[in-house]
């Protein structure tokens, strides 16, 4: 079984735009691959967040949200096990 960590702090310099959106979200495809358990980390902003988790959504098998200050949290896990 593959992690993937996708740490979207990576993905721009100073801040997003979201004109570079597609970009991002190619990007975070490319990292996640297909059937993976994938963790989103790193400072970016909520709206690059939730649209990454929407887009993996099918493609991970699971998602977890990693932050220093919350630890890992679960959104959500299509392992049949």
């Amino acid at each position: 079984m593959s992690v993937n960590i996708i740490d979207i702090s990576q993905f721009f310099s100073e801040q997003a735009k979201l004109s570079e959106l597609d970009t991002y979200l190619l990007k975070a495809k490319d990292i996640a691959g297909e059937g993976n358990d994938v963790i989103l980390t790193g400072a970016g902003p909520v709206w690059l967040y939730l649209k990454i988790a929407h887009t993996l959504h099918g493609k991970a098998k699971s998602l977890t949200y990693r932050s220093p200050v919350t630890g890992d949290i679960l959104i959500f896990n299509h392992n049949p096990l």
